[in-house]
């Protein structure tokens, strides 16, 4: 793959769709100075690319818990007693197919592995616990910590003002 070379007006698009990727192409190329045209293909390449990898959208924790009940978070550590490349392949490979796991990360030093879970209370997390982590074999550690506030969560990467 080669390198993308991006372009402040780039940036100053990738910075605006970070903040509302609803906006029609029209008031996106206003907000950004640039024909709809312009903006459109723009918008495309940074698609084509890879740079945009996808466009989601991020529900309210406190109008979902209102329907559905406030759920549980956790973050959890995770250490296998093997760091071989099957061996880690092979636990992401599963943890990621856990519709309750939302962010998988392999993290160095310390755990080999960092999981974000959203279940709907602690017999949903202990039933996740039984499936990915205590059937697993090669789990030697896990950590669990469950979220008592979120204080903060963003989803913005930090695109700078200007190329450098």
């Amino acid at each position: 793959m080669s390198a993308i070379e991006l372009d402040d007006t780039d940036l100053r698009l990738l910075r605006l769709l970070q903040e509302d990727a609803s906006l029609s192409n029209q008031a996106l190329a206003d907000l950004a100075g640039l024909s709809p045209a312009t903006c459109h293909r723009r918008v495309r390449r940074l698609r084509d690319e890879g740079v945009i990898e996808r466009e989601v959208a991020i529900l309210s924790p406190t109008r979902m818990a209102e329907a559905l009940g406030w759920g549980l978070t956790a973050l959890v550590e995770i250490t296998l007693d093997l760091q071989t490349a099957e061996a880690l392949d092979a636990f992401e490979a599963r943890a990621v197919q856990e519709a309750a796991v939302q962010q998988v990360w392999r993290v160095s030093p310390g755990p080999d592995f960092v999981l974000v879970v959203q279940v709907a209370d602690m017999p949903g997390y202990q039933a996740l616990a039984q499936r990915l982590f205590t059937a697993d074999h090669r789990v030697r550690t896990v950590r669990a910590f469950f979220a008592t506030k979120r204080a903060k969560f963003g989803t913005a990467w930090p695109v700078p003002d200007r190329v450098r």
